[in-house]
This record gives structure tokens, sequence and C-alpha cells, in this order.
């Protein structure tokens, strides 16, 4: 199913227009991500410099940029699956396996992660959590903070792509009763 069709409803066009723009914003952190690599490659080997604060935004950016970009790779159909398989189903098919691979895979993941990334976040941010080195990062919570966004960002892709797997299967349905008549 094409996600770029107008014919879809509303509501996912909005939602996927909301995670797209910020997917191609994110991405943009992947510039910075190679500056820093850069600078810390730079300051290690020419300088004999260990810089840890910079590695560890490294290892932060990296994480930001993997959780937020997974609703962007499923509004955008870029997501991995078992497309052996996936690429030989018929169009109704394919989006059954899709609507119940959402139902019972990925929204019951993303709800779960969500709950349990709000008490992680939480805990962290009560006491102030910050790196373990005294010259790393503080506001560690700041960076688990983006796991329950990203899973609400996951949640709110694979709502609006079940919603159109539900309307590409009624109107199907639809229409076999039109050509039955």
């Amino acid at each position: 199913m094409d996600p770029k069709k107008d014919e879809s409803p509303s509501i996912c066009r909005r939602i996927e227009a909301f995670i797209t723009g910020m997917g191609k914003a994110v991405c943009w952190l992947n510039v910075v991500l190679a500056a820093v690599i850069i600078v810390q490659v730079t300051l290690r080997y020419v300088f004999r410099i260990n810089f840890v604060a910079l590695e560890e935004f490294q290892w932060y950016l990296y994480g930001v940029l993997i959780m937020l970009g997974l609703s962007f790779g499923v509004t955008t159909d870029r997501h991995i699956r078992l497309d052996l398989l996936h690429r030989n189903f018929s169009g109704r098919r394919k989006e059954m396996v899709e609507a119940l691979g959402i139902l019972f895979l990925l929204l019951p993941m993303a709800v779960i992660v969500f709950i349990h990334g709000l008490d992680f976040t939480a805990s962290s941010y009560r006491v102030n959590e910050a790196s373990d080195s005294p010259l790393g990062l503080p506001y560690r919570w700041l960076f688990k903070a983006v796991i329950p966004l990203s899973m609400f960002l996951l949640g709110a892709s694979a709502l609006s792509r079940l919603i159109r797997a539900a309307a590409f299967l009624v109107a199907g349905r639809k229409a076999e009763k039109g050509n039955a008549h």
C-alpha cells in the first residue's frame, strides 16, 4: 500500500506528515554525530586526549537516532519484515499480515516499552541521574526520555498504518461484494 495516496484517512495523513517531518529533522543529527566522531578521534589519536563526555554524547546520539528513526521507518515503509515471504503475497494478504503483526506484535511492544520507559525516565529524573564518570555528561534522564517519546511516536505510526490496512481491507471487501451482484 502506497503511504502517499491521497484517499487515505485524514488522521493518517496528519500523523504521517508529523512523523515524516520529525524524521527528516532528526536525520540532521547524523551530521552532529559525524562531527562528534571526527572531533573525538582527532582528540584521541592526534592530541592523546580522551574526552569522556564526547564519547558518551556519541552513544546517546546513536540511541536517539535509532529510537526516533523507528516510527519514521514504519511511516515510510522502510522497516524490516519478512520481505522474502511478503513480496509473494497478494495485496489483501499483505495488508492482513501487516494488520495482525501491528495488533499482536508491534502495538503491544510499543505500549509495554512506553509504560516502562516512563517509569525509567521518572526514576532517572528523580535522582538527577548523571554519568558514572566524573567527566561524563549530566542529565542522563533527558536521553532516557527519548524511550517513551519514541514508543509513543512508534505507536502513533503503527496505528496510522493499521487504519490504512483496515481501510484497504474494507474497501476490498466492498469491491468483492459489488462484483458479486
